[in-house]
């Protein structure tokens, strides 16, 4: 058992750490910075892989009724915001400041469990988030505050009153996606302007597109497996170990600058993550 809980953690590793890589060079390095497109891309390959994987028995989907979807709705609407403005950020920002900026929407999270929910959160916990706090107020000259990603707690908080499984939803948020992001390709002018792309005919343009979107798909399931097969401690840690690792690589396959007052910034949000870890495991 201990050996599988390995086995599925560092699969998950793997998955963070090649798809996030492989999503930089694509939107930095390339230039590919389309994101109805390439997030549509994505979003079409993830869902493609998770209906043929339903239709092969390897994944069981029941929202087929017209309330699971009507009820979902919003969250799927967040979800499309969350993927578009992360596609944008990740194209300017370094992985290490967009980890971290991902992480702020802790702030909203906690406040809602703490205020609606009556939960009880721990002192380790709550302190990450002040943390993360005072960093958002150190990283406002950069090209995407945190606001953009407020899409993300909205759409935990609607997931913690929804009784469908994570595959479920995520088969209903790749539907919207798809067909949402084809519409607004016209409007953004991503349609018509992806024609002056200098590596639109390149072979390695298109093999990192596709791989993009297969480690998408591999990333979303690893993560369910991670979240079903461990405790809540251990996923933190994995998660945290996952993001050390795919920081730390970055700054070296990836040009980034990074000055003292973001290198501290960085430093704090990893510094709240290993709090949260550590509340976790002694919580549990």
């Amino acid at each position: 058992m201990c050996v599988r809980r390995s086995l599925v953690g560092l699969t998950f590793c793997t998955c963070y750490l090649a798809s996030y890589l492989t999503n930089k060079y694509v939107l930095s390095v390339l230039k590919f910075t389309y994101p109805t497109l390439f997030q549509g891309w994505q979003t079409l390959i993830g869902g493609l892989l998770l209906h043929v994987s339903w239709k092969l028995g390897w994944v069981e989907i029941n929202s087929s009724s017209r309330s699971h979807v009507l009820s979902w709705l919003p969250a799927s609407v967040l979800f499309v915001g969350m993927i578009y403005a992360g596609s944008r950020a990740l194209s300017r920002l370094a992985i290490p400041v967009f980890l971290t900026l991902c992480n702020v929407a802790e702030v909203i999270v906690c406040g809602y469990q703490k205020c609606f929910q009556k939960e009880k959160i721990s002192p380790a916990k709550i302190c990450r988030p002040r943390c993360l706090q005072h960093l958002n107020s150190n990283l406002g000259a950069l090209h995407l505050t945190a606001s953009r990603f407020l899409c993300r707690p909205s759409s935990s908080v609607l997931e913690t009153e929804n009784q469908q499984s994570d595959i479920d939803q995520q088969y209903l948020n790749y539907i919207f996606s798809v067909v949402l992001l084809a519409f607004a390709s016209h409007p953004t002018g991503d349609l018509f302007s992806v024609l002056d792309f200098p590596f639109l005919y390149f072979y390695r343009f298109h093999g990192s597109c596709c791989a993009s979107g297969f480690l998408g798909f591999f990333l979303m399931f690893s993560t369910v497996k991670l979240k079903s097969h461990l405790a809540p401690a251990q996923c933190a840690a994995w998660i945290f170990f996952a993001k050390i690792i795919t920081a730390g690589l970055s700054i070296l396959l990836f040009e980034a600058i990074l000055t003292s007052a973001t290198t501290g910034c960085v430093l704090l949000g990893a510094l709240g993550e290993a709090l949260l870890v550590f509340s976790e495991r002694k919580g549990s």
